[in-house]
């Protein structure tokens, strides 16, 4: 215990001593985390996007004009079942469609009971077994007579996946560099610290001191570092993002009929890789620092 609480005192000691310095690590590591998250948010949110619309994806949505009759419907259903790679085929009334929009939009359904008219059409839905015939079919649904639009996200749901996958490499190859900066940038903050401890270690290694016991207050000081840079992007990270919900958190789900992801749950996320990032960088730039000093 008498050992622990050295390491943990003169590791503020030092983080004082060497106040400046410390503070550019911590706006270093702040800043690679601050973009980190803005990469992370987009990617899971765009994520959420892809597998809501490709939750239409396996299926075709044929708007009915309002004349057309449901008789007309069941037999375009009766023709579409005998189509290769249709799986099935039903008919949805307008207001069953409702229903289906205040499920999604969830805790904001109410909204939509104060429409005076429900501007939902009645509908035929497809759902397709063989992805690959999904154009085809898609094209026959559009010659009937009757039809008014056609709902088929095959060409946005291309364009989302491809943006999905360019956002999470770029995601990859920029928190790599970045930690990789971060970590050069504590290592010699600590390396300083070092340098102006030398002869005291000298000291401490002839009597016998263990290479942990020097190193854990270098060790804990470099923690420190990565644990205040954390909370500083988690507090910025979370405010930024509870701003772009009540900016954009309604057009979303007014063009995807999709919820961004929770604050909540977001923040949750961001606080654990936060916590292991900052602390990783902070522990392996303090380890760097200490090489030359002591034999491992």
């Amino acid at each position: 215990m008498r050992s622990f609480g050295y390491t943990i005192k003169q590791a503020f000691i030092q983080f004082v001593r060497n106040f400046n310095l410390s503070i550019v690590s911590i706006f270093a590591i702040t800043a690679m985390l601050m973009i980190l998250s803005i990469f992370f948010i987009a990617t899971v949110n765009i994520n959420r996007a892809a597998e809501t619309i490709k939750g239409d994806y396996d299926s075709i949505q044929i708007y009915l004009l309002d004349e057309t009759t449901e008789d007309d419907a069941k037999m375009m259903i009766e023709d579409l079942k005998k189509t290769d790679g249709v799986e099935d085929a039903y008919y949805e009334t307008r207001e069953q469609a409702l229903k289906k929009f205040k499920k999604r939009w969830g805790d904001n359904g109410y909204l939509l009971d104060n429409l005076q008219n429900n501007p939902l059409p009645n509908s035929i839905i497809i759902k397709i077994g063989d992805l690959e015939k999904a154009d085809g079919i898609a094209k026959k649904a559009g010659a009937f007579g009757g039809v008014e639009d056609i709902k088929y996200y095959k060409n946005t749901v291309d364009k989302l996946l491809k943006m999905t996958r360019f956002i999470q490499t770029a995601a990859a190859v920029v928190m790599i560099f970045l930690i990789i900066v971060s970590i050069i940038v504590v290592a010699n903050t600590i390396k300083l610290t070092v340098f102006n401890r030398a002869d005291e270690i000298s000291i401490m290694k002839y009597v016998g001191a263990t290479n942990w016991f020097i190193r854990g207050p270098f060790l804990v000081e470099g923690i420190i570092i990565g644990l205040l840079s954390a909370a500083i992007a988690l507090a910025l990270s979370g405010g930024i993002y509870h701003k772009a919900v009540e900016v954009f958190g309604d057009q979303t789900r007014a063009m995807l009929s999709m919820d961004l992801v929770s604050e909540k749950v977001l923040v949750t996320n961001l606080a654990w890789m936060f916590m292991i990032i900052g602390i990783s960088i902070g522990a392996i730039g303090s380890i760097i620092s200490m090489r030359k000093f002591l034999k491992v």
